[in-house]
This record gives structure tokens, C-alpha cells and sequence, in this order.
């Protein structure tokens, strides 16, 4: 948590003049009590209307100026904490995009969601109520003890002793409570995934009606960190009600004893007033500041999670080579296997082959035997554990990523459109794109007619997701929006699933039909979408099955075969 502190250096400003206004606000507050007992004795005993007009006025200004300062630092702690939060946050998103897609799958989606929001925000309430509190309520409890001391020493033991007991009540449910909070945060960690699931693949969920079993998974789940909450949030709470006890029963032995002493006449009526003022002023405070403790573990249990993922490095070492030499062959993999972490066995295992520059090259093969593992290796999303891949004669590890990944346009198995304009959506695959380039990509993709179709064209919102799009035009969105840059390796991994026949072949030749055609990858699970490409590569269980186009495997593929009559083979032919 502490190192996440350097984010508050441009707000040094505000962290000062916050706690400062606080304490000055405090000054005024500690002042009361003495204003109070010269009301009583001066003015209320003796009959002095003066005095006592005197210092109800002094009262009224020391409200007023307080209430300003309490004003103003509240204002300065708001602006540095909401300041904080933005730059921790805008940190923390950075580190993530560093990370490769092996530390992402290792800390999970759902962890990361939570870091950002739900802990982040506990992080910036708990700065916020330290700049606040956390100098003001020991100042006062402080205060008052030594404002006690003034008006007389044996009274004020009783303040001291209270101190005492109290500060140790507080430190014991403090260290108890902060590695427990995150124990409570790992587990929403978890009930975020599930929602998440449930959420993302509701559909399937009803399909198999297996509502009543997520329902029971979700409960199991939520009823143990409710018990987490439960016990901790039970043994926190014990931290108001004996802090109370110990006040009261300090205050009534407080006034047990003025009394004793008003009558032997060593304490006059407004001093014991006074007294008892500053016992309420530390009951009040002690309250906040063990309401400000359990703020402050609940944001250190967090700071410490955003912390661990904020310093975490991509396993994922960056090359320095940026320049790219144009190669005979094009791209290479030699002798590759690759395993995800964690796994036990390779999910690819001694994959070699070679590519021509503006070959086009068909990946087929059977569900999990390994297509998109195999071309995840070429913009480098996971590293080879064995063997190695080269585009332009080099290894992909010694080249910059952002320059290798700028050569590639990859359209991903799921179309994911981004809340915005059309336009905007395109120009991530190039940002200074002009209208003409958007399209001549629109039309080589097949979806010039989608946004002919919509009102304002390119300058139609797309909903979140590309929701109000449907399969097929999303997944031909997805395919311009990698066309934008003109990517010299182009990457469709499965992304024309939901086109029909004679739009995937329209696709297909229209991406074949362009200046300088990348070198293009296909990756499908129709025999059609590969057909026509120069080389076809029959993947099973992570490992090649067959090499070469499509009427060398039909010959001597088995696997090849089998699939392409289970889709072309009529029914009874020989």
C-alpha cells in the first residue's frame, strides 16, 4: 500500500492543507469547553448579562470559522483523493495492457475487474477519510487530555488511562481485521466471475436448464463470504460498543468525582462542565477514529491487492528490433511446441512449416486441436516453450511487439465491437485513417452494405458489444477493422463462421484480390473457407496431421478426408 502513496505527490498541496484546516477547525473545538465554564462561572453564577452575551457571540464565531475550516478541508482531501484514485487507476490499466496473455489467464479477468473498481474505490475513501481524520481525532482526544491537565491533574488521569485502554482496543481489532478484509475481497473476486459467467452465457445456462444448479453454485459461494463478512464485520463491531463502555463508565466516574470536589470546593461547577466537554469531544472523536480504522484496514487490504497486480511484470520479455527485412520465406515455425501455464501437456507439439510472402494458408482441424494456439503464436499473444517462429528470417521474441503487432491484423473468434461510432470502431486497425481507406476496407470485407444500410453511416453509434448488429455483420465489421492498416499477415481465426457460403467466398477472393495481398492466415472449421488456399495445414491434438493444399490431403490426409466428406459427401455415394 505504501508505494502506492507516489501517486499522491502531485497533490502534496492538498494532503497538507487538508489535515491542516482540520486541525485548525480542531483548535477552535478544543477551545469550547473553556468558553462554556467562563459562561457558567462568570457570567451565569455572577449575574453578568455581558458576559454572558460576550460569550455565546465568541461561541457563535468559533462555530462559523470552524465550520469554514471543516468546509475547506473537506474540499482539499475530495480533490486529493479523487486526484489519487485517477492516477493509481490510469497506472494500474497501463501495467495491465503490459501484461502478456499468460499473466492475465494466471490472475484472472474477474480479479482484475475488482482491483479496478470495487478495491480501488475502498482505496480512495480510505485516503480521503485519513487527509480527513486520521490527524484531527488524535489531535483532539490529545487536546482534550492536556486541556483536562490544565484544569486539574487528577481529573485528567482519568483521561489518560482512558486513552490508554482505548488506543489498545482499537490496535487489536486492527491487526486482527486487515488480513481478513482481503481474504473478503479475494472472495468477491470470485462471486464476480460467477456473475459474470452466468451473465455472459445465460443463454446456454437456460438451454440445459441448469438454472436451479448455478443458482445453488452462486449461493454456496455468496453464503461463504457472507459469513466471512459476517464474522469479521461482528468482531469489528465490537470496537464502537466498547469504546463506548469504557467512555461512559469514564465519564460517570468523572463526574462521581467532580461532584466530590465541587463540594469540598477545589473544582467550580464550569470547570467540571468543561471536564465532562472533553470526555464527550474524545467519545465523539475515538468513535470517528475507530470508524476511520476500520476504513483504513479495509483500503490496506485492498492498496495491498492493487499493489501486488501494479508490480507485477509481463513474464513476456519485448524484443528491440524494430526494422523488418523482407525474407524469402515469409514466416517459419520450426520445430514448435507450446504449453498454457499450467497446463500438463503441450497444446502444440513439434509444428514445422514455411510461408511464402502472399501465400494464403488454411488451419483446419477438429474442436481444441489447437488452431488458434497455433496462429496466437505469430503476433506473439503466448511464447513457444520449445522451437521458435520467424517472420523475416528473425525470431518474433527479438522484434519490438508494438512493431511486430502493427504488421498483423487479427480478427479474433468472437467479433467484439467497442461502444461508439462506426468510424471510431475501424480506425483502431489504423487511427488516421481517412474515410476512403475505411471504405475500401468496408468493401473488401463485405460490409460496405451493412453500414449503407444504418442512418449516418460510418457516424452510426454501435451499442456495447456491437449489440444491435447481428453475428454476421459484426464478424464483417471485425475483418474491416483489421483491413484498415493493410497488414502484411492477416489473421481470420474462425471469423467468418457466421457468413454464409457465398459471402465467405466473396470475402475470400476480395482479400485475394488486393494490392499486394498479406499473407493470410484462415482458420476454420468449413473445408470451403480453405479450399482454395496455397498450402492447408490439418492440425489433431495439437499436432500436424497433414500438410499441403487440398487435393495432396485428400490423398493423403485421413483426418482431411474424413472431414471434408462429412460436409460434401452426399448421403450413400461411394
Amino acid at each position: 500500500m505504501r508505494k502506492l502513496l507516489v501517486y499522491l505527490k502531485d497533490y502534496k498541496k492538498e494532503a497538507i492543507l487538508g489535515p491542516l484546516f482540520k486541525l485548525l477547525e480542531a483548535s477552535f473545538e478544543l477551545l469550547v469547553p473553556l468558553v462554556i465554564a467562563a459562561l457558567i462561572d462568570k457570567g451565569i453564577a455572577g449575574h453578568d448579562n455581558s458576559q454572558i452575551i460576550k460569550m455565546c457571540l465568541l461561541l457563535l464565531l468559533l462555530a462559523v470559522v470552524g465550520y469554514i475550516s471543516a468546509v475547506t478541508a473537506q474540499y482539499f482531501a475530495a480533490k486529493a483523493a479523487a486526484g489519487f484514485a485517477a492516477k493509481v487507476k490510469r497506472a494500474l490499466f497501463d501495467n495491465i495492457q503490459k501484461l502478456s496473455f499468460s499473466d492475465m489467464d494466471r490472475v484472472g479477468t474477474s480479479a482484475m475487474i475488482t482491483r479496478m473498481t470495487s478495491d480501488m474505490n475502498q482505496v480512495q475513501q480510505g485516503v480521503n477519510m485519513t487527509i480527513r481524520l486520521l490527524l484531527r481525532s488524535p489531535f483532539v482526544v490529545f487536546g482534550a487530555m492536556v486541556m483536562a491537565f490544565t484544569i486539574d491533574f487528577r481529573q485528567a488521569l482519568i483521561f489518560l488511562v482512558t486513552i490508554i485502554l482505548l488506543f489498545a482496543v482499537v490496535g487489536a481489532i486492527m491487526v486482527w481485521s486487515i488480513p481478513r478484509y482481503g481474504k473478503i475481497q479475494s472472495g468477491l473476486d470470485t462471486l464476480l466471475r460467477l456473475t459474470r459467467e452466468n451473465h455472459t452465457g445465460v443463454r446456454v445456462i437456460r438451454a440445459f436448464g441448469l438454472e436451479e444448479q448455478e443458482k445453488k453454485n452462486f449461493h454456496s459461494h455468496n453464503d461463504e463470504l457472507m459469513k466471512l463478512q459476517r464474522h469479521v464485520g461482528g468482531v469489528s463491531a465490537l470496537m464502537n460498543p466498547v469504546t463506548f463502555a469504557i467512555l461512559n463508565l469514564s465519564v460517570a466516574y468523572l463526574i462521581y468525582k467532580g461532584a466530590i470536589y465541587v463540594n469540598m470546593g477545589e473544582l467550580s461547577q464550569g470547570q467540571v462542565v468543561a471536564l465532562y466537554n472533553y470526555m464527550s469531544q474524545i467519545l465523539v472523536e475515538l468513535i470517528k477514529f475507530a470508524n476511520l480504522v476500520l476504513t483504513i484496514t479495509k483500503a490496506i487490504a485492498c492498496g495491498n491487492r492493487i499493489e501486488e497486480l501494479m508490480e507485477m511484470k509481463s513474464s513476456m520479455k519485448d524484443g528491440t528490433v524494430t526494422e523488418f527485412i523482407p525474407y524469402e520465406n515469409h514466416i517459419e515455425f520450426n520445430d514448435v511446441s507450446m504449453k498454457y501455464q499450467g497446463d500438463s501437456e503441450e497444446s502444440l507439439s513439434n509444428i514445422s512449416f514455411t510461408v511464402k510472402r502472399g501465400e494464403k494458408i488454411g488451419v483446419i482441424g477438429g474442436t481444441g486441436s489447437g488452431k488458434s494456439s497455433l496462429i496466437s503464436l505469430i503476433p506473439r499473444f503466448y511464447d513457444t516453450s520449445s522451437g521458435n517462429v520467424k517472420i523475416d528470417g528473425r525470431d518474433v521474441k527479438e522484434y519490438k511487439l508494438e512493431a511486430l503487432r502493427e504488421r498483423i491484423g487479427i480478427v479474433p473468434q468472437k467479433a467484439v465491437l467497442f461502444h461508439g461510432t462506426i468510424r471510431d470502431n475501424l480506425k483502431w486497425g489504423k487511427e488516421n485513417a481517412t474515410d476512403e481507406e475505411l471504405y475500401e476496407a468496408l468493401k473488401i470485407a463485405q460490409a460496405k452494405e451493412v453500414v449503407d444500410g444504418k442512418e449516418n453511416g460510418l457516424d452510426y453509434m454501435v451499442a456495447q458489444s456491437g449489440k444491435n448488429f447481428s453475428g454476421g455483420q459484426r464478424q464483417r465489421l471485425t475483418i474491416a477493422r483489421a483491413l484498415v492498416r493493410k497488414p502484411e499477415i492477416l489473421i481470420l481465426d474462425d471469423s467468418a463462421s457466421a457468413l454464409d457460403y457465398l459471402t465467405d467466398r466473396k470475402l475470400r477472393e476480395a482479400i485475394a484480390g488486393m494490392q499486394n495481398p498479406p499473407t493470410t492466415f484462415i482458420v476454420s472449421q468449413r473445408t470451403s473457407s480453405v479450399l482454395s488456399c496455397d498450402k492447408i495445414i490439418v492440425l489433431d491434438n495439437g499436432a500436424v496431421a497433414g500438410i499441403g493444399t487440398h487435393d495432396e490431403l485428400l490423398s493423403s490426409c485421413e483426418l482431411y478426408r474424413e472431414i471434408y466428406d462429412s460436409q460434401f459427401k452426399k448421403e450413400g455415394a461411394v
